[in-house]
């Protein structure tokens, strides 16, 4: 399965000067919990930003600049490339903007964290996406003084998927 993990503003901000824009109790219990012991893949930006391997899981980074080895860490040249490395696990893809774009037409599902609230002055956006492709399941809303939804979008048959090279 391939898969877009990200948590985005009323306004569709994902980031602010290269940080994520909130800190919400409990928000990245589920990036925590679908990646553990699979695939993420991200930009070299997004990668700097985290500033290290996310353990438990092979860390993929796609950059043309930079090249990082480590432990459960690789860099490819290409989303393309970086599947070729999945072996079969599930695959998650955490960002930045240019990733999410390119692998929109490919995804099986999108696990999209609505988080309720708008952001100034945003300078990293969630890519426009047709949600007619999409299946659309709606969770319970959390969180106490920041409130969000977690929404998955599920590629309805027959639309466009990974099978088809990228």
């Amino acid at each position: 399965m391939l898969a877009i993990i990200v948590a985005r503003s009323k306004n569709n901000v994902i980031g602010k000067d290269g940080c994520i824009p909130w800190r919400i109790k409990g928000e990245q219990k589920q990036f925590k919990e679908l990646t553990t012991n699979n695939v993420v893949i991200m930009g070299r930006k997004t990668y700097e930003d985290i500033g290290h391997p996310l353990p438990n899981r092979l860390n993929i980074v796609i950059s043309s600049t930079v090249n990082y080895e480590g432990e459960n860490l690789i860099t490819v040249k290409s989303l393309q490339e970086a599947l070729e490395y999945t072996d079969g696990k599930d695959v998650y893809v955490a960002g930045g903007f240019g990733v999410f774009k390119e692998a929109i037409p490919y995804v099986d599902k999108m696990y999209i964290t609505e988080v309720d609230m708008e952001v100034e002055n945003g300078t990293t956006f969630f890519p426009e996406f047709n949600e007619d492709e999409f299946d659309k399941e709606e969770g319970e809303i959390l969180g106490d003084e920041i409130k969000f939804q977690r929404v998955i979008y599920s590629r309805k048959r027959g639309e466009e998927t990974r099978s088809k090279s990228i």
